[in-house]
């Protein structure tokens, strides 16, 4: 059971973090410094920490809200920051447009 679930926590954050702005920052700053072990443990130790925090603030808020709770308001957050993206896509699509 801890396999699984490491192994699936591994998956989806290892795909949720290809091509985000952490890599695309990290691979700027290795090339501009020419120092990429240096970059590597920097960046790792940032990422270290800020999924403990992530962990940690989880574990003490599924001990305060209900499961159901927070699945439905993660979706709603989900929901409306693709809208308001579809939005402003639209916007600077129509903008282009009149240009």
């Amino acid at each position: 059971m801890l396999l699984t679930l490491l192994f699936s926590t591994f998956v989806t954050v290892f795909l949720a973090e290809m091509g985000d702005k952490t890599q695309l920052t990290t691979i700027t700053l290795s090339s501009s410094t020419n120092k990429p072990f240096a970059v590597f443990i920097g960046s790792s130790i940032a990422l270290i920490l800020a999924t403990l925090l992530g962990a940690l603030a989880g574990g003490s808020i599924a001990s305060l809200i209900p499961d159901f709770i927070l699945k439905l308001l993660s979706g709603i957050v989900f929901l409306c920051i693709g809208i308001n993206l579809l939005a402003q896509s639209k916007n600077e699509s129509s903008i282009e447009n009149q240009s």
